[in-house]
């Protein structure tokens, strides 16, 4: 699933043409929705992230020093708009539905699928893990992407696989907690 940006598409888009700039962007659609999902985790979220990431990169793009680089430049704004969203999201307290007590389903519907278990890793193992194993992505780009050493992205990569490993071994009533 590692889709590369046509350098040409987007020198035209620099230059101004809207058409170049809308193909390019509908190329990275499908990364941009994966990666907004496993941060802010609502369709309704990862809309309104995407349609900002769009908006910046269409006025930010003349500022693009290599258009080779486009996929992480995107997603680097993309990350942040979720990130941004995260944190306003964090200080409103919404009252639409009142608390409800805990429920605890029965044992043969406590069954943890794979994705299950990535979306329960902390937000930037669950980040590493679905630009790696999803995206296709390599370890440098990753590092490029997140601002991060690629020591670290493998540190984090590891340590999301032992996660994982561990949750999906467990039988699945230990998974509720009251």
């Amino acid at each position: 699933m590692n889709i590369d940006v046509n350098e040409s598409e987007v020198l035209r888009a620099q230059k101004g043409d809207k058409e170049a700039f809308i193909s390019i962007m509908k190329g990275v659609e499908l990364r941009m929705y994966n990666i907004a999902k496993s941060i802010v985790r609502q369709d309704e979220d990862c809309a309104d992230a995407m349609q900002e990431t769009a908006l910046k990169a269409y006025r930010a793009l003349p500022t693009l020093q290599n258009p080779r680089f486009f996929n992480t430049w995107v997603c680097r704004i993309l990350i942040n708009e979720c990130n941004t969203l995260l944190r306003k999201k964090s200080k409103t307290v919404s009252m639409a539905e009142p608390p409800q007590a805990a429920y605890v389903p029965p044992v043969e519907d406590l069954r943890m699928d794979l994705r299950d278990a990535v979306d329960r890793l902390e937000e930037t193992q669950r980040m590493i893990v679905i630009l790696y194993y999803f995206e296709d992505m390599t370890i440098q780009q990753i590092a490029d992407m997140l601002e991060m050493s690629a020591g670290a992205v493998k540190t984090r990569l590891y340590r999301a696989r032992m996660a994982l490993s561990r949750r999906l071994k467990e039988p699945a009533a230990k998974e509720v907690r009251l």
